[in-house]
């Protein structure tokens, strides 16, 4: 299925890029059409790279691989804090672990993207999130938090939406981790990294 995929994406890439060069050589009243076309390979690109990553997500990786959760927290909130203030929403960690997850870095990074960027797209303008990472002798936990509730995304961005949510969950689940969302509206999610697989040996 992954080398299917793979041989789909190439003919589209090649589309694509055939119709961004249309878009200066059409005539002014046909743009729109090929603008839209170019809109609608854009996106079955996407579905298609979503649809790769989901099947790669519970590859076994080497034991080696290894990232720290905190920093990767960290870079990822940094990372997405801009985009969630442009549409009017808090985007705040507090505290810190010392867990370490049996991932390599790239891969828990998309992983808790996935998780941070779905909550700012289904949040109205106001909302507040709020992670809290800590550990315990369980192991870490981060907990993802929402102070005004999820709006209602449309059809087409609740699917989008279900597919990150189940590709950062297999990512997790080969790891040994634990994702919990929250029942309403998936507006939070609460992740467990176990002592046995965050502790250095």
């Amino acid at each position: 299925m992954g080398e299917l995929l793979h041989s789909l994406s190439q003919p589209l890439t090649t589309l694509r890029c055939s119709l961004e060069l249309s878009l200066d050589e059409v005539a002014e009243q046909r743009q729109a059409s090929v603008s839209t076309a170019l809109q609608q390979t854009e996106k079955v690109i996407g579905m298609i790279q979503l649809m790769r990553e989901y099947l790669d997500a519970e590859q076994p990786r080497p034991e080696a691989c290894a990232a720290a959760l905190a920093p990767a927290v960290r870079s990822v909130i940094e990372e997405l804090a801009s985009i969630a203030a442009v549409r009017g929403i808090q985007l705040r960690l507090v505290g810190t672990c010392a867990a370490v997850v049996p991932l390599p870095e790239s891969r828990l990074r998309l992983a808790l993207q996935y998780l941070v960027s779905t909550m700012i797209d289904t949040q109205s303008v106001g909302g507040k999130i709020t992670l809290l990472l800590g550990e315990s002798p369980a192991g870490a936990v981060l907990r993802a938090e929402d102070e005004r509730g999820p709006r209602e995304p449309s059809p087409t961005t609740a699917t989008l939406r279900r597919v990150r949510l189940a590709i950062a969950s297999r990512v997790f689940e080969t790891a040994g981790a634990s994702l919990v969302f929250c029942e309403v509206g998936c507006a939070g999610f609460v992740l467990r990294i176990p002592r046995r697989v965050g502790a250095p040996a």
